[in-house]
């Protein structure tokens, strides 16, 4: 089959961008950087029936954009997003189930000379295995080691790097000696587009928990407020005729005037003995020393069957 020309190409690839945009309501924005095929591969195949991975130029992928915004005028909020190794995974199922499976195919990978530490890298205390000959090497890193029956032992955990440090000739040399694969690599997510809005993917672990939490603690901040300037609200007013009730008890309490919901606060300023409960200490007393004898007087019985078959057992 006869490969298609550029022009060709760059037709289909504007058309399918444009079905993709049409037909799926979300997409994520991922970078690809230190992706391999092999791993594409890997995560296309983790997605099948789920989402849709595009990739291209950012020139493309603006001007398949710019070019459907008539259609879709929202579409102008993934313009500064697309920058740098970027591709789109379009979707309609839910969007953290869909960032868990593009997160889960991520893969260990070697440390390489002047690349940039994502994460921190800590060699940890462990017998290396080396021979002695390689001792100089070590303190050339500052990493403190001893001879353990001929073999270099690296005696405590050393801090290698720091997330954004360049990873050094002598840092990738010593990591791939040791069979250490410090970084993994994988689609990083960078933004979410949904229904016309671009949020930060961070949004994604709100649960409807957290939801409920900062609703609540808004209504108490308005309820709050509107007490304090006396502007009454839908937050503010089962406040208000709580508070309302309250100043009533309190001048019911204070004059003669009384009303049904005051009556039994009235009984119990007048007599508050009237409504202390009165605890049978004696006769609950009474009962606890019953039980603590039963106990007493079985294994007394018991004792005493116990000696009688010791002392005529030999006689029967």
């Amino acid at each position: 089959m006869p490969r298609e020309d550029r022009k060709t190409w760059k037709a289909n690839y504007f058309m399918k961008m444009i079905a993709l945009l049409d037909e799926y309501p979300k997409c994520l924005i991922v970078g690809a950087d230190n992706v391999s095929s092999k791993q594409f591969h890997q995560i296309r195949a983790s997605l099948r029936d789920k989402a849709v991975i595009l990739m291209g130029k950012n020139t493309m992928m603006r001007k398949a954009i710019r070019g459907h915004m008539s259609n879709n005028p929202d579409l102008e909020r993934l313009l500064p997003h697309i920058r740098g190794n970027v591709g789109l995974v379009f979707t309609k199922e839910d969007l953290t189930e869909i960032r868990d499976l593009l997160l889960a195919n991520k893969v260990a990978a070697p440390a390489r000379a002047n690349a940039i530490a994502p994460n921190d890298v800590i060699v940890p205390s462990q017998n290396t295995g080396l021979g002695p000959e390689k001792t100089s090497f070590f303190q050339a890193l500052a990493i403190p080691t001893k001879i353990s029956r001929g073999t270099i032992e690296i005696t405590s955990n050393v801090h290698l790097l720091k997330p954004g440090d360049k990873v050094g000739a002598s840092d990738a040399h010593l990591l791939n000696m040791l069979k250490i694969s410090p970084f993994t690599y994988g689609l990083e997510l960078l933004q979410v587009y949904e229904s016309g809005t671009c949020f930060s993917p961070d949004v994604l672990d709100i649960t409807d928990d957290d939801m409920r939490k900062k609703f609540m603690d808004g209504v108490r901040n308005i309820a709050a407020i509107c007490l304090n300037i006396g502007y009454p609200t839908v937050a503010s007013v089962p406040h208000s005729l709580i508070n309302g009730f309250k100043n009533l008890l309190a001048v019911a309490a204070e004059t003669d005037i009384t009303f049904k919901e005051a009556e039994k606060m009235k009984e119990y300023l007048a007599d508050p003995t009237a409504f202390a409960v009165a605890a049978p200490v004696a006769e609950v007393a009474q009962e606890q020393t019953k039980e603590d004898e039963k106990p007493a007087e079985e294994s007394e019985e018991d004792s005493d069957d116990d000696i009688g078959m010791g002392l005529f057992g030999d006689s029967d």
